[in-house]
């Protein structure tokens, strides 16, 4: 994305933006039910849908790119109607710095770069280096929820997911077949769903540590 000059300048005061994630580790609940973290948030749609649509949950939506963050920030602060929803400008590399161990409930990976040369791979939000962390921040019975358009990366992420102790809950190769009014529409999933494009997606889950059943 192409810098955005006022959504940059804006971001920096925006009140939904966290400065200090690190300050707010075990604290992001609050009173709320559960807490979801997007990572790679764009310009911030998706999380806010899906913060109108479950008021009784708290959205963290993270984003590295300058501009779309400030284009999100921007969104969040106009959504007056919305307490439940806040934004971290950083790279998802830091994650665990962020939170706590078993302290988020969903995470959302919607539409991720694929960074498709394997010298790259790394960089993949489902890489080990994520997958990792992720385990450590996700609550017992938390979930990865991922959605793509890239048939590469969804094969690449669930092999990944699946040597990494995750184990599948859902998967679906046309997840937009049939209507989900639980899930928000993401922008570039508007645009794929136009032309009749496939959307992958799957739910992962925590392998149960046969220790903690022992103990």
């Amino acid at each position: 994305m192409r810098k955005v000059k006022w959504a940059v300048e804006y971001l920096k005061n925006s009140s939904k933006r966290v400065e200090d994630p690190s300050s707010l580790k075990s604290q992001w609940k609050k009173d709320y039910k559960q807490l979801h973290v997007e990572i790679g948030c764009g310009k911030g749609n998706y999380s806010m849908d899906m913060a109108r649509m479950y008021p009784q949950d708290f959205f963290v939506a993270i984003e590295k790119n300058e501009s779309a963050a400030g284009i999100a920030a921007k969104k969040f602060d106009e959504a007056q109607d919305l307490n439940n929803l806040c934004l971290i400008h950083g790279d998802a590399i830091s994650i665990g710095e962020w939170f706590d161990k078993e302290e988020i409930d969903v995470i959302h990976l919607n539409f991720s770069d694929p960074w498709p040369k394997k010298r790259y791979a790394k960089r993949r939000l489902s890489s080990s280096s994520f997958l990792d962390q992720y385990k450590t921040i996700l609550s017992k019975d938390g979930e990865i929820q991922m959605k793509t358009d890239n048939e590469l990366l969804f094969e690449y992420s669930v092999l990944e997911f699946l040597s990494h102790d995750f184990i599948l809950k859902d998967f679906c190769v046309n997840y937009r077949r049939e209507p989900h009014p639980e899930d928000a529409i993401t922008e570039y999933e508007e645009k794929f769903i136009a032309q009749n494009q496939p959307i992958f997606r799957c739910v992962l889950k925590k392998k149960e540590d046969p220790d903690e059943n022992n103990s």
